[in-house]
């Protein structure tokens, strides 16, 4: 597929809408680009494990790649992250919590499948990229407790601890948030109602001190934190018809 050249500046949900899986394929390998080798073979290797684990996974319209390319290639482009952990973290957020059986392999009767899990993302990246994940992790959630207001609570709770992870959470909310209007179906209402309280935490959290990221871009987060919360009270609050 011939792709045009300023790919490189295109906004990615545009990549996404023309182009498709490919498009941000070949815009993740133009970003990565500017990483010395051994770092672009991490990256590669992590973009490996990713595709291979949600080989059959979808997003809506999407394959759920697509997701997790726009979380990374977002970290790199607009956040100026070239911290390869966080990067090779931030393609794999979903793993652990999507796919723990696949990555921990045979285990015996009994065994904890997610620190199994993260023990193998170790054994693979590293200990930091394995707690990166971790952070970002969805806990088992308590069945007699809301769930979104446990969610929220699990956020709140695990990055006040990691200031790197919240740069992946920010990418990740971005693309769920910011990128409510490319979601159809009952996700459009389930998915408002999940991250409107969200984002006042993520405000708080990337003004902090210690979030590592420079104040142009936190600038550029809290504008699209902005947005977020505009789509949102564009679902949640429109008037009803009754």
């Amino acid at each position: 597929m011939d792709l045009p050249g300023h790919l490189g500046s295109m906004p990615m949900h545009a990549i996404t809408e023309i182009h498709g899986e490919s498009g941000l394929l070949e815009r993740f390998r133009l970003e990565i680009e500017r990483f010395d080798p051994p770092a672009r073979r991490r990256l590669t290797a992590a973009l490996e494990l990713a595709a291979a684990l949600h080989r059959d996974d979808r997003r809506v319209r999407e394959p759920y790649l697509n997701h997790l390319l726009r979380v990374a290639i977002r970290m790199m482009h607009h956040y100026q992250v070239r911290d390869v952990d966080v990067i090779v973290a931030g393609l794999l957020h979903d793993t652990v919590e999507d796919h723990p059986a696949e990555l921990a392999g045979d285990l015996p009767a009994g065994a904890d499948l997610r620190r199994a899990a993260l023990a193998a993302l170790a054994d693979r990246f590293g200990a930091r990229v394995a707690r990166l994940v971790a952070a970002v992790t969805n806990p088992e959630y308590d069945p007699d407790r809301d769930r979104n207001t446990q969610y929220r609570e699990h956020v709140a709770a695990n990055l006040e601890r990691e200031p790197w992870a919240r740069v992946i959470k920010v990418s990740d909310f971005t693309d769920n948030g910011v990128g409510i209007i490319h979601t159809v179906g009952p996700k459009v209402l389930s998915s408002a109602v999940k991250y409107r309280p969200l984002v006042p935490v993520l405000r708080d959290l990337v003004a902090r001190a210690d979030t590592p990221l420079a104040e142009p871009v936190k600038q550029h987060i809290y504008d699209q934190l902005d947005l977020a919360e505009e789509r949102f009270s564009a679902i949640l609050d429109a008037p009803s018809d009754n």
